[in-house]
């Protein structure tokens, strides 16, 4: 019997899934991907120091938010119902399953696999004795002078273990005196590299080998206490709570109060301990007593403690065989390889990019030019995350020396990019450019650059919009698109959004941009009912929505009450999604699908039919409270008809990947199409669809069409 829609309750708790166990979710596809047996080796390798990596972050951030909370005393539920301990002691019990899956994946799989494709990960009792006889040397050599023992007793209190530090802990006894237990840590130094490769010697069939550096200090530990005997010795790792504490209020200066708080990341609350598998049970009950941390906070290592070591050994040299090599490197965008100025070209018509797939180097040289062009008057810009060596900074302070108005906000709270930040601020700053730190409890997540040109029939305003950051480096790991344009509403609308930025000027109108936290949240949910009505009244409707994440229950709810009058749904979220799907009554016509591949799938596109007259828009903002609440984002829509057939494009192949997408169910769980029965089924990995096709177009490079050639999908060609 059908549910009386009237009836339904779209904020049910029970609709809803939890933020927190939502990521856990996602980070358990990026660990299937290490365990994809159609994935190289050294990729797969890859997945598992990504796994590793995504969560230690997490703790820092997400877990100590829950541990803040508990701490307080907060205990209203979130949007699935359940309080900050709830989620906790649930979080830390799924982790646990996660982190044994880790190593089962890494000792089963993995290192047998790399043993027989020649490369020995040792211990100390698989190595000869020219290969100790080398370690030792090394040890004596290069490790020794660099470390620091630390001794714990009346006068020499616990020390300070470090953030995300890989340590030692030993029991010592002295040689000559009474059964005093003393306790003694000494960190493992980051100064050095973690893998040592050992020479082949002789032998060039054997496996190369390689030892991590704990290794050669754990079995050198007796030169650092030459008056002791080590009665024991252990690995061992803190994660602390990293996530920092600002009272911009209170602020009299916003960049030295990030600073002083940069430092004490260092050593906040510790909320997960890692120690080897088999660790003495004395020197574990020292450990945890100084670090005061809880049974459920102790995770038991059977293997090398913090798999991230594992990217390091992905770059190295002689396993190219091991490695992914059908995917396309970035491709020039047909456009702008006519030989004319940059702006002559934009000027001809708005122009989309799909990064990574297309060079991101065009918006790098947008600012180049506009730096040294005599024309450019000003040139604006905002800053989240950047490259380590930025030539987008160096662009700017060059237009800057030039005599250009260079006015650039730098978000000084885009976190654990705070100190790169920074660092940029002061440069471009001395440099003469205007920097502004962001604004008073609100983050600068938007990506727009604004030129000012003069021409010949006056001033001319030129525009670029991203979803993903201005960084040349993550360009081209992450999916994006782009959009130059130097139509007047948008420039008009850009123009607007750098004064509200660095004043108090707010325009009473816009023409084509939505912003954040002003009115985008409300722009989506008019979208949203837009479908509706259309539902309704019997015409085309159906939302077509790509994105990071989403958990704004208004958002969500809205979206069911789409559902429940027929609206078709469609998302792509590649990580958290709050929403479940295929539920009866509410979100039957909601399907949802991520998408986690060789690149990481950054864009925000958005699709909605309206009634037969499709609109098309792409943001900086994916559909969470902090994105619509508490950062400045920009929305905006692209309406050329060729521009919007790329982007539906980018949509409807995603749609039908079956390589690398999952599925989610109405549990909310998540299945991996590829491992369905697909016979007689076209495969696609869409990834590869995109490299392929950015190729093609430039094969064609016809300066005239901007269409994207849409060739028959082989994932494998």
């Amino acid at each position: 019997m059908a549910k009386d829609k009237s009836s339904i309750n779209f904020e049910d708790p029970k609709l809803y899934i939890n933020r927190e166990l939502s990521w856990l979710q996602f980070n358990a596809r990026v660990l299937s991907e290490a365990e994809d047996t159609s994935n190289p080796l050294f990729e797969r390798l890859k997945f598992l120091s990504i796994s590793a990596s995504n969560l230690d972050e997490f703790f820092m951030v997400r877990v100590a938010s829950l541990k803040d909370m508990i701490n307080a005393g907060y205990k209203k539920p979130d949007i699935a119902g359940m309080t900050a301990r709830e989620q906790l002691e649930k979080v830390l019990e799924q982790v646990h399953s996660f982190v044994d899956k880790q190593y089962d994946i890494y000792n089963t799989q993995l290192k047998p696999l790399l043993l027989e494709k020649g490369l020995e990960v040792a211990g100390e009792e698989g190595l000869t004795s020219k290969e100790i006889e080398f370690v030792d040397r090394y040890f004596d050599e290069y490790v020794y002078p660099v470390l620091t023992p630390m001794a714990v007793d009346s006068s020499r209190p616990f020390p300070l273990i470090r953030n995300k530090s890989l340590n030692i802990a030993a029991l010592l006894k002295k040689k000559e005196k009474s059964d005093e237990i003393d306790f003694a840590t000494v960190q493992v130094p980051d100064v050095l590299p973690r893998i040592l490769e050992i020479p082949e010697g002789d032998d060039s069939d054997k496996p190369r080998k390689v030892i991590l550096l704990e290794k050669i200090i754990l079995r050198n530990m007796h030169k650092l206490f030459l008056n002791y005997d080590v009665i024991t010795c252990s690995a061992y790792r803190v994660g602390r709570n990293a996530d920092l504490s600002i009272d911009e209020d209170e602020a009299e200066d916003l960049l030295k109060e990030i600073e002083k708080q940069i430092k004490r990341r260092q050593w906040g609350q510790a909320i997960r301990l890692e120690v080897e598998k088999g660790i003495d049970k004395k020197l574990l009950k020292k450990i945890t007593s100084e670090l005061e941390v809880e049974d459920n906070e102790i995770y038991s290592i059977e293997g090398p403690i913090d798999l991230t070591f594992l990217m390091k050994m992905y770059k190295l040299e002689g396993f190219d065989d091991l490695k992914e090599h059908s995917y396309y490197p970035p491709q020039s965008v047909p456009e702008f390889e006519t030989g004319e100025n940059i702006f002559d070209v934009i000027s001809k018509g708005d122009i989309l990019m799909h990064h990574p797939y297309q060079t991101f180097e065009n918006v790098v040289k947008f600012v180049e030019m506009a730096a040294v062009d005599p024309d450019v008057l000003a040139i604006k810009q905002t800053l989240y995350r950047v490259s380590g060596n930025s030539p987008i900074i160096a662009a700017l302070a060059k237009a800057a020396d030039n005599g250009k108005q260079v006015t650039v906000l730098v978000e000084l709270k885009a976190r654990f990019d705070e100190e790169n930040n920074i660092v940029w601020a002061k440069m471009l700053e001395k440099a003469g450019c205007h920097v502004i730190y962001g604004l008073v409890g609100l983050k600068t997540h938007c990506k727009i650059t604004l030129v000012v040109r003069r021409e010949e029939d006056g001033i001319k305003r030129y525009v670029h919009l991203g979803t993903g950051n201005y960084n040349d480096s993550t360009a081209k790991q992450y999916t994006d698109v782009g959009l130059f344009t130097c139509a007047p509403a948008f420039g008009e609308d850009a123009t607007a959004v750098f004064n509200m930025l660095s004043g108090y000027s707010e325009p009473l109108g816009w023409n084509k941009l939505a912003i954040a936290p002003l009115w985008l949240k409300d722009r989506i949910i008019d979208l949203i009912k837009r479908e509706e009505e259309h539902a309704r009244m019997g015409e085309r409707a159906r939302i077509v929505a790509k994105m990071n994440a989403i958990c704004h229950k208004d958002v969500i709810a809205e979206l069911y009450r789409a559902s429940s009058v027929g609206v078709k749904v469609d998302l792509i979220v590649r990580g958290i999604c709050c929403l479940r799907a295929g539920v009866e009554g509410v979100s039957e016509n909601i399907t949802v699908r991520s998408i986690v591949g060789n690149f990481l799938e950054h864009s925000r596109i958005f699709y909605f039919e309206n009634g037969g007259s499709p609109e098309m828009y792409a943001s900086s903002a994916d559909w969470m409270p902090r994105n619509l609440e508490r950062r400045v984002e920009i929305l905006f829509p692209v309406e050329d008809a060729v521009l919007k057939e790329k982007l539906w494009h980018i949509l409807d192949v995603e749609l039908k990947d079956t390589e690398k997408a999952h599925i989610m169910n109405s549990k909310g769980v998540y299945e991996k199409i590829s491992e369905r029965n697909l016979e007689g089924t076209e495969r696609v990995n869409s990834q590869m669809v995109f490299g392929k096709e950015a190729v093609e177009a430039v094969e064609r490079h016809d300066p005239g069409s901007s269409r994207v050639f849409i060739p028959e999908m082989n994932p494998k060609a």
